[in-house]
């Protein structure tokens, strides 16, 4: 097995992005409205929006994705980092793919001045948590929804 590469995701991936992308979504049982792929991924890789993304690849082969949004908040002047989807193809979990797309996450955020990553998982994802658990501290939050519209 090659070595793994860690990269920002750019326009060119949308063929290697897709299948991680619904995989995420089949994952957590999503589906999202037309369009919002197309509108996703051009947020992601266009450098307008304050968000984007980090592809694990090898052999030529996307085998893991990350997305990032950073904000503003009220607890500092600097900006915050949501790392906001991780997923690998079944075949490179526990190969070290999630720990690399959060710690390039971790790394940008850094460089960017933001003071902390946060993220989410569900309850029920135990296979990720047992990573999260290595990497993070648990906040203690949880999170309420309220759907508009």
């Amino acid at each position: 097995m090659t070595a793994l590469t860690i990269r920002p995701l750019v326009a060119t991936d949308r063929a290697g992005w897709n299948p991680l992308w619904q995989g995420y979504l089949t994952f957590y049982k999503a589906a999202l409205p037309a369009g919002t792929d197309d509108v996703t991924f051009a947020r992601l890789t266009g450098g307008v929006e304050p968000m984007g993304g980090f592809v694990a690849e090898r052999d030529g082969q996307l085998v893991g994705i990350v997305h990032w949004v950073t904000h503003r908040t009220t607890w500092r002047e600097a900006d915050i980092c949501y790392l906001q989807d991780l997923f690998t193809a079944p075949e490179a979990r526990g190969t070290g793919a999630g720990r690399a797309l959060i710690e390039a996450v971790r790394a940008m955020a850094q460089a960017k001045g933001c003071f902390r990553v946060y993220w989410q998982t569900h309850e029920s994802n135990v296979q990720a948590q047992a990573l999260y658990d290595k990497v993070a501290d648990k906040s203690g939050f949880i999170v309420y929804r309220q759907p508009l519209g």
